[in-house]
């Protein structure tokens, strides 16, 4: 068996071989030319289809695709492990962090292949087929909605700077009224110019925001797991999609706690010695958008009262109302881990009546008084001595 370690750039590869003693056989950077790289994939299969095949290694980028889908298709790769460092070196260059991922792979072979951690190094589980459809979407989705506001901010920048917002026939800026009162409005010519391009501008983000919703509609619909959180309060078609297409298969997951650490939502920390207590903030590691939801849906959550509404209230009262909202987020995503683990839908909890939480204080007052020891003011006072 071979171990492969790349180091993907835009123009080239840098690869890393070593057999099974763990001694170099080979390494050189490989053109991404469609030529050179196809003969680079011969070369490889007939140097190592005799020792069983060889495992390759890659440092996620963004540009992974292509790369992860060639040796997929070859009969000689064994198995792909994508990776990500937690650490960043000192002495960095495509040549040593090909050698890296090579050393990396041959020493810790046998846990990786096995599904096991190793410090400083985290596996990348690829989406499937749909899930990276509805990632893709959904990004699309966010950006376009961005440029669409930044948009919007600009048009209002050149009302303000001629002081024409109070001309306005209506109260907001998105109506058919106002984008007619904006074709027509009399501005300087350099102004208007801007004017006339923000407002193509603008009705080209509404286009593609169209284009994009019945995509994601589509996707939705065809997704295993989206449906099931729409049950969410304030949880739509888009917020669904972009929260289960991120966590993918919830089984990979062993606890709640673990799917928010994966969305960054848990505190830093730096404990050393005596000082045990030293957290930090959130990590904020994983998907940015992910995050963005869950704030939208804590705040669905808190509008919608009940237990955690109170939860909620405890919290800011002692933490103030940052902390609170990010536990709150945290709680939201303990809900999603059920949620999906037993491919239930969301139910809100119950406030009790006032008569069953009177009866139920009254049970577990009798509980008590029946299973523990006396109290101090009803224990019988020690006799003095002689």
């Amino acid at each position: 068996m071979f171990y492969l370690g790349i180091d993907q750039h835009r123009k080239q590869l840098t690869i890393n071989l070593r057999n099974e003693a763990g001694d170099v056989v080979t390494r050189r950077q490989v053109s991404t030319r469609r030529e050179k790289i196809e003969a680079f994939w011969a070369e490889l299969a007939e140097l190592t289809t005799g020792e069983g095949g060889y495992i390759a290694m890659v440092e996620v980028c963004g540009f992974n695709d292509w790369l992860l889908a060639a040796l997929a298709a070859q009969a000689s790769c064994q198995r792909i492990l994508l990776v990500q460092a937690e650490s960043r070196a000192k002495h960095k260059t495509d040549r040593r962090d090909a050698s890296r991922l090579a050393e990396l792979l041959w020493t810790n072979r046998e846990r990786l292949l096995t599904g096991k951690k190793v410090q400083q190094l985290r596996v990348i589980q690829p989406p499937n087929a749909l899930d990276a459809e509805a990632r893709q979407l959904t990004a699309l989705m966010r950006r376009t909605t961005k440029q669409r506001t930044r948009t919007i901010n600009a048009i209002h920048h050149v009302l303000l700077k001629h002081n024409r917002q109070q001309d306005f026939p209506t109260k907001s800026i998105q109506t058919k009224k106002a984008r007619k009162w904006l074709k027509q409005l009399e501005l300087p010519a350099i102004d208007r110019l801007e004017m006339d391009q923000l407002l193509e501008q603008w009705a080209l983000w509404d286009q593609q925001r169209e284009q994009l919703k019945h995509e994601i509609e589509a996707c939705h619909a065809r997704h295993p797991t989206a449906p099931l959180l729409t049950s969410l309060p304030g949880c739509g078609v888009m917020s669904s999609l972009a929260l289960a297409c991120r966590i993918g298969d919830v089984r990979r997951f062993p606890r709640p706690g673990s799917l928010a650490n994966y969305f960054g939502l848990t505190p830093g920390c730096r404990n050393s010695g005596e000082a045990q207590q030293r957290l930090g903030s959130i990590t904020k590691q994983g998907s940015s958008l992910a995050r963005f939801i869950l704030g939208q849906q804590a705040l669905q959550l808190m509008k919608r009262g009940g237990p955690l509404r109170r939860w909620y209230k405890q919290i800011k009262n002692r933490r103030g109302s940052k902390i609170a909202r990010v536990a709150l987020m945290r709680r939201t995503v303990t809900i999603i881990w059920h949620m999906l683990s037993h491919e239930e839908p969301y139910r809100p909890l119950r406030t009790p009546s006032a008569r069953e939480s009177s009866s139920a204080r009254v049970t577990s007052a009798r509980a008590r008084q029946k299973g523990a020891a006396p109290s101090v003011l009803t224990a019988p006072r020690p006799q003095p001595a002689g």
